[in-house]
C-alpha cells in the first residue's frame, strides 16, 4: 500500500509528533538541552531517510520516508506558520513591567548585536571567500539571530536567575525583527545587483519598527475590546487570541510592508499587560495553557523539521568551507562579546539600565545559540531562482555549518557555564526567605499532623514517630536560618510590602472570577496592584504609598466626565465616571478589609512585629484614605452607595453558594447532574447583576444646594432654578482649586471636605459651606488671591464666574448669606492670619 498527498504528510507530521515526545522526557534524563537533542534527532532523521531511500523496502515505508526527505514546508511556511506562535507566546509569557525596566539592554542585544554581528562576520568571511563583500554580510544577517528560545529553555530547566531569563525572552522578541529586516536589504541588492544605500535602508529599518508598533497596539487593543463586548464567552476569547498573532504578522508583513514579527510580539505584550484584568481568571488561565502547548509543538515541530534540512543543505561541503564556518563562527562569538562587555556597560554608565553582573554577561556572551530561524532564512536563498547556484551553496554551507557548531558546542556546555557561575541557585536573600518559610510552615505542619492523628486515631508510637522527624526537620532549619542578619530592615520592608501587593492582586483575581463585576474596574485595580509592587521594588516604602495615592486619583475618563459636565451641562459621562469610581473604592475597601487580616496571619509571624507595625501602618493609612473618599461620596449619594454594597454582597453570597455547591460534590454527597442543575441556578441569578445600577447627577446636587448656607431663606421655586445652573466637582487631595495671582473662571461652594490656603505664612482652612473665589469677585476681582489646595477628598458646587455674577444680582438674599459667610470665616481668625497679601494685580 503506497500512500501519498495530505495522508503521506499527515502521517509524517504524526511520526515527528510522536518522535518530539520522545525526546523530552529523555534530554531531562540525559541532562541535555531539549533543542539540542532535537537538532540532533532531526538530523538523523534527514540522514537515515537519505540513506534509507536508496535501499530496497516496502512500499508504505518508501512513501514515508519520502515525505520526510522531501518534507513540503518552504523558508515561507516556516516563517507563516510557526514563526507568529513562537514570537505570541514569548512575549505574552513576560512580565511586562519589569521588562520595561530592561528596555536599553533588550534593544541592546537584539537590534544593535544583530547589525555587529552582521558586520563583523561578514567582514570575517570577505578576505577568505570568493564571493562579493554583499554575499558574506548576507550570511552575517542570517547567523546574526539567535535561538534565546533554546537557551531559556536551558535556563528554565535548571531553575537559572529570573532577570537572567527575563533579558533573554525579552531579546528573542525582537532579535529575529531586526535580522530578517537586513537579511531582505541585502537579500534584494542580490537580486536586483544594486548598491545599498545605508541611509535609506535605516530609514526603512525604522519605518518598519515603529509602523508595526502602532499596527499591533492597535489590533491587540481592539481585540480586547471585541473580548469584553462578547461577554462570557472563553472558547470564543481564546479563539481570538489564536487569531490575534496571524492577523497581526501577516496585515504587517503582507500589507504595510511592516516588520510582522515586530506587530505579533507587541501584540502579544499587550496581551500580556492588558489580558489578566480582561479575561476571566479561568480563562486567562487556560490561554496560558493552551499557549505553552502551542509553542511546544511550534516550538519542537520547527525545530525537527529544520534540523532534517540540514544533511541536504550541507551536501557538497568541503574542507575549506570547514574553515570558513570557523571563521564565521570565531567572529559571531567575538561581536556577541564585544556588545556584552563593551557595550552594556555603557547602559549602566548613562543611567539606561540596571548593571548587570558578569556572570551574567558570561552566559549571554556564550548563550548565543542559533536555530531554527537561521535554517529558514539559509533555505529561503537556496531556493530563491534569482539568486545564482554558487552563492546559494555557499550561503546554505556557511549558514548551516555555523548553527552546528553553536548547538553542538555553546547548546551542550551552556548548562555547565550557568551551573559553574551558581546562577542556578537562588539570590541570599531569597535562601534567608526559604529557611524562615520553611522552619514556621514545618511548624504548623506538625500542629496539624498532631490533630489530625487524633482525629483518625493512631497510636501514641506512631504519632511521636512523625513528630519526631518533623521536629528534626525544623531544628535542622533554626540552624541554619540566618534571616534576622541576612536582611535588613529596609529589605524586609520592602519584601512585606511587595507580599502585601502581590496577595492584593490575588484577592483581586479571585473576586474577578465573579459574575457583575465590572471588567474596566477589575482592571484598574488590578494595574493599581502592578503598579505598587513594581514602585516597591524599585523605591521601596515611599514609591508604594505614591502607587497607592495614584490610584486613588479620579481617572482620565472621570476628569473628562467633569470637564463635559462642567462646560457643556452632559451628565452621562460623569455619571459614568462616578459609578466606575463608586465601584472601584468599594472592592478596594473590601480587599483592604482582606489585607488586614492577611497581615495579622501571615506577615507578623514570617517577618516579626516590628517590620508588621511598620507595614500595618502604611495599610492604615490606604484604609484612611479608602474610607475618607468614601465617606465623601456617602454623604451625597447615600442611597446609590447603600444599593451598591447590597448589591456586592449578594454577588459574595451567590459565590459562596457555588462553592458550597462544589465542596459538596466533592465530597461525593451530590451527582454531577445535580451539581450541573444548581450551578445554573446560580449563574441565573449572576445574571441579573449584568447591568449596572444607575445613578441620577441632578438628586445629589439638589439636595447639596438646600443644605448649603449660602441659599438659606430662598425660596423653592428659586433652589429648582439653581439646580440648573449648577455643577459638580470632585476634589483629591492636593488638587489645585486656585493658584494665586492666576484668574478666577469658577466658584466653588464646598459640600464636603477640607481644603487650605497658605497666606502670610499662616494656614487658612476652608471646610463645608465655605465658598472659595466668592469674595474676590465681589469686591471685583478678577484674581486668586492665593493658592488653595485640596488636603483630603471634596464635593463641590461650581457655577461659572458669570453665572455667579448673574445670581448675586437677581436673588440679593444669597449675596447677604455669602458676605455673611465671609464675615464669619474672619471673625474666627486673626486679622492678620487672613488676606494680609495684597491683591494679585488686575493686568
Amino acid at each position: 500500500m503506497y500512500i501519498t498527498g495530505l495522508a503521506a504528510v499527515l502521517l509524517a507530521t504524526a511520526v515527528l509528533l510522536v518522535i518530539v515526545s520522545t525526546v523530552q522526557p529523555l534530554a531531562r534524563r540525559l541532562e541535555l538541552s531539549e533543542t539540542v537533542l532535537l537538532a540532533v534527532v532531526g538530523i538523523s532523521i534527514g540522514a537515515v531517510a537519505d540513506f534509507a531511500v536508496r535501499m530496497p523496502h516496502s512500499h508504505m515505508m518508501d512513501s514515508l520516508i519520502e515525505i520526510l526527505l522531501d518534507f513540503p514546508m518552504s523558508s515561507e511556511a516556516f516563517l507563516f506558520i510557526f514563526l507568529p506562535i513562537l514570537v505570541f507566546q514569548g512575549a505574552l509569557a513576560i512580565d511586562v513591567r519589569r521588562l520595561v525596566r530592561e528596555t536599553a539592554t533588550v534593544l541592546l542585544l537584539a537590534v544593535v548585536a544583530v547589525i555587529v554581528s552582521t558586520a563583523t562576520i561578514g567582514l570575517a568571511l570577505y578576505p577568505f571567500s570568493n564571493v562579493p563583500l554583499v554575499v558574506c554580510l548576507l550570511v552575517g544577517s542570517i547567523v546574526a539571530t539567535t535561538d534565546p528560545s533554546a537557551v531559556a529553555g536551558i535556563f528554565r530547566e535548571i531553575g537559572a536567575a529570573s532577570r537572567l531569563l527575563r533579558l533573554v525572552e525579552g531579546e528573542a522578541l525582537f532579535n529575529d525583527a531586526a535580522a530578517i529586516a537586513i537579511f531582505s536589504v541585502f537579500l534584494t541588492a542580490i537580486m536586483s545587483h544594486r548598491d545599498i544605500h545605508v541611509g535609506e535602508a535605516f530609514l526603512d529599518f525604522l519605518i518598519s519598527f515603529g509602523g508595526a508598533v502602532i499596527v499591533g497596539i492597535i489590533l491587540a487593543r481592539l481585540t480586547l475590546m471585541f473580548i469584553v463586548s462578547l461577554g462570557a464567552a472563553p472558547a470564543a476569547e481564546v479563539t481570538l487570541t489564536v487569531a490575534l498573532p496571524y492577523l497581526s504578522y501577516i496585515v504587517c508583513d503582507e500589507i504595510f510592508r511592516f516588520s510582522g514579527v515586530v506587530a505579533t510580539a507587541v501584540a502579544g505584550l499587550t496581551i500580556s499587560v492588558y489580558g489578566p484584568s480582561t479575561f476571566h481568571p479561568q480563562t486567562w488561565r487556560f490561554l496560558q495553557q493552551l499557549w505553552q502547548q502551542l509553542v511546544f509543538w511550534a516550538g519542537s515541530l520547527v525545530f525537527i523539521m529544520a534540523s532534517m534540512l540540514i544533511p541536504r543543505l550541507l551536501i557538497g561541503m568541503t574542507r575549506w568551507d570547514f574553515v570558513l564556518i570557523l571563521i564565521a563562527s570565531a567572529a559571531g562569538l567575538l561581536a556577541r562579546g564585544f556588545v556584552v562587555f563593551a557595550m552594556l556597560p555603557l547602559l549602566s554608565v548613562l543611567r539606561l539600565s540596571p548593571p548587570v553582573p558578569f556572570p551574567f554577561k558570561m552566559t549571554m556572551a556564550w548563550g548565543g545559540l542559533r536555530g531554527a530561524i537561521t535554517l529558514a532564512l539559509a533555505l529561503a536563498v537556496t531556493e530563491n531562482e534569482q539568486v545564482s547556484t554558487p552563492i546559494a551553496h555557499y550561503v546554505g554551507i556557511i549558514a548551516t555549518g555555523f548553527v552546528l557548531i553553536t548547538l553542538l558546542v555553546n547548546g551542550t556546555t551552556l548548562r555547565a557555564m550557568v551551573v559553574f557561575f551558581k546562577l542556578d541557585q537562588l539570590p541570599p536573600i531569597d535562601q534567608a526567605l526559604r529557611h524562615q518559610i520553611i522552619g514556621i510552615g514545618l511548624g504548623e505542619v506538625r500542629d496539624r499532623t498532631r490533630r489530625l492523628a487524633g482525629e483518625l486515631r493512631f497510636s501514641a508510637q506512631t504519632t511521636n514517630t512523625v513528630i519526631e522527624t518533623l521536629n528534626e526537620r525544623i531544628e535542622e532549619e533554626q540552624e541554619v536560618n540566618n534571616f534576622d542578619t541576612a536582611l535588613g530592615d529596609r529589605q524586609r520592608v520592602i519584601l512585606s510590602l511587595i507580599t502585601i501587593a502581590s496577595q492584593e492582586r490575588s484577592i483581586l483575581l479571585d473576586l474577578f472570577r465573579m459574575r457583575g463585576l465590572p471588567r474596566r474596574v477589575m482592571e484598574l485595580l488590578l494595574r493599581g496592584a502592578d503598579s505598587m509592587i513594581e514602585a516597591a521594588r524599585l523605591e521601596g516604602r515611599f514609591g508604594y504609598l505614591r502607587a497607592q495615592r495614584r490610584r486613588l486619583r479620579p481617572t482620565l475618563a472621570f476628569r473628562f466626565g467633569q470637564f463635559v459636565h462642567n462646560h457643556f451641562r452632559i451628565d452621562y459621562f460623569l455619571a459614568l465616571g462616578l459609578i466606575e469610581r463608586f465601584e472601584t473604592l468599594i472592592i478596594a475597601h473590601l480587599v483592604s478589609q482582606s489585607l488586614d487580616r492577611f497581615i495579622r496571619r501571615r506577615i507578623e509571624p514570617t517577618l516579626g512585629p516590628r517590620i508588621t507595625e511598620i507595614v500595618t501602618e502604611v495599610q492604615d493609612r490606604q484604609s484612611k484614605q479608602l474610607s475618607d473618599a468614601m465617606g465623601t461620596i456617602r454623604l451625597h449619594y447615600s442611597g446609590y452607595m447603600e444599593a451598591l454594597e447590597v448589591r456586592i454582597l449578594r454577588l459574595l453570597s451567590l459565590r459562596a453558594e457555588g462553592e458550597e455547591y462544589d465542596e459538596l460534590l466533592a465530597e461525593s454527597l451530590i451527582s454531577e447532574e445535580l451539581h450541573s442543575e444548581l450551578f445554573k441556578d446560580v449563574e441565573r441569578r449572576e445574571n441579573r447583576f449584568g447591568k449596572r445600577l444607575r445613578l441620577n447627577i441632578k438628586s445629589g446636587i439638589e439636595r447639596q444646594v438646600c443644605s448649603l448656607p449660602a441659599f438659606r431663606n430662598v425660596s423653592e421655586a428659586v433652589l429648582q432654578h439653581l439646580v440648573t445652573v449648577f455643577s459638580i466637582h470632585f476634589f483629591s487631595p492636593q488638587e489645585e482649586v486656585y493658584r494665586r495671582g492666576k484668574k478666577i473662571k469658577y466658584i466653588y461652594f464646598i459640600s464636603s471636605g477640607l481644603m487650605d490656603a497658605h497666606i502670610a505664612e499662616h494656614d487658612v482652612h476652608f471646610s463645608s459651606g465655605d465658598v472659595l473665589g466668592a469674595e474676590e469677585v465681589m469686591e471685583g476681582e478678577l484674581r486668586a488671591r492665593a493658592t488653595i489646595r485640596a488636603v483630603e477628598f471634596g464635593h463641590t458646587l461650581v457655577l461659572s464666574r458669570r453665572a455667579f455674577i448673574k445670581i448675586l444680582q437677581d436673588y440679593p438674599v444669597i449675596a447677604t448669606n455669602i458676605r455673611t459667610i465671609i464675615k464669619s470665616k474672619k471673625s474666627l481668625l486673626a486679622p492678620q492670619e487672613f488676606l494680609l497679601l495684597p491683591p494679585p494685580s488686575q493686568s
